[in-house]
């Protein structure tokens, strides 16, 4: 089986891909795509909160993009899996969609909540379009629920 991996460069997506190895058996899984998809005419930047470097990274939204796609795929290094890295370009739900028809997934990986406007406004829009128009099943991995601040 092929497992599409979506990445937009948040924790919530690194946690996502984690959560697959935690409970999917590597045996029956012979490839994984980790995908991010930058969106052309964005007005932000793709964020990469996983880097260790500075904000942006080197300053392009693709350099961001590939360091969080080699971020996430690190996840699967003596996994079992073959890993393919793969950076697309357009609507972030649209291309995880035909990633997963392209390589006839399997199973598609999203996290929920990665980036949006507010953790109430947009949460999960992507996830959300990918788990209804998906050719496949899809894990929507939520993030852990914040601890209430104490006033």
């Amino acid at each position: 089986m092929h497992v599409i991996v979506a990445t937009d460069g948040s924790r919530q997506s690194l946690a996502a891909a984690k959560h697959l190895t935690s409970f999917a058996d590597p045996a029956k899984i012979t490839d994984v795509s980790v995908v991010a998809v930058i969106r052309p005419l964005a007005s932000v930047a793709f964020a990469d909160d996983l880097s260790e470097g500075t904000w942006p990274a080197a300053g392009s939204f693709r350099e961001a993009a590939e360091s969080a796609v080699e971020t996430i795929a690190a996840v699967f290094d003596g996994w079992g899996p073959t890993v393919h890295k793969r950076i697309r370009s357009g609507s972030a739900a649209n291309e995880i969609i035909k990633a997963a028809q392209q390589y006839d997934a399997g199973l598609v990986v999203v996290a929920a909540g990665g980036r949006g406007l507010s953790d109430s406004v947009l949460v999960g829009s992507t996830a959300q379009r990918v788990q209804h128009y998906a050719p496949c099943p899809v894990l929507v991995v939520r993030p852990k629920p914040r601890k209430p601040r104490k006033a």
